[in-house]
């Protein structure tokens, strides 16, 4: 059950999304600059009222979003620098991620088919970006591909009941296919399109992860 305190961090995000993508399709960076900092928050919130500060699992999951907030805030600008460094948070939340996952339990026994699928999906992507890649960008995106692989494989692995697994598989799925917008935007097709299917699908995914903390105690 969602309370009326997670009910209006989840309103928050999703007003500042709407006010995010209407200043991307107008090329606005100032209003980018606020908005998207703001949609961030929301899933912040979100993990503080669904109980993050009061379980290891929590306190990871917030750990990843925190650095996803630093990602967010990073990307804002176009530098190159920026971009590096969003990369670098984004992949630490990745990790964060992988930690509170394993720490509820995987069940390693699905590992051959959950693994085999991402393996052909990393092996897919670094096919298509790689050519495409500035040679100083090729081992910090293969790393990152790394990365958000192995986060979206221990999502999978995570055993429980429904209520407890949907949000996380759900939610590392999104964030997974989010990343891929990123990278189309940046080195391959750059243009509103991608931001316009990426951040619904990045913020969905963020606000899944968030609510998953209060899941595990539900």
């Amino acid at each position: 059950m969602i309370t009326p305190l997670a009910g209006a961090s989840i309103a928050l995000t999703a007003v500042a999304l709407a006010a995010l993508l209407l200043f991307e399709r107008r090329g606005l960076r100032a209003g980018v600059a606020v908005a998207k900092p703001v949609a961030s928050t929301g899933f912040l919130a979100l993990a503080l009222v669904s109980g993050a500060l009061d379980s290891a699992y929590g306190r990871a999951v917030l750990v990843g979003l925190i650095l996803s907030f630093a990602g967010d805030v990073l990307l804002i600008p176009k530098a190159r620098a920026a971009f590096l460094g969003g990369l670098a948070s984004f992949l630490l939340a990745h990790v964060a991620y992988v930690v509170a996952f394993a720490g509820l339990g995987l069940d390693l026994g699905d590992l051959g088919w959950v693994a085999g699928p991402l393996a052909i999906a990393a092996a897919g992507v670094g096919w298509w970006l790689v050519p495409r890649l500035p040679r100083p960008m090729v081992g910090p995106v293969l790393a990152y591909i790394l990365a958000v692989s192995v986060m979206l494989g221990a999502a999978f692995l995570v055993g429980g009941p429904d209520a407890r697994v949907l949000p996380i598989r759900a939610g590392a799925l999104l964030f997974y296919v989010s990343d891929l917008s990123v990278a189309r935007d940046r080195f391959v097709a750059p243009g509103f399109v991608n931001r316009a299917w990426g951040l619904p699908t990045y913020y969905a995914g963020q606000v899944l992860l968030a609510l998953s903390i209060a899941a595990q105690v539900a």
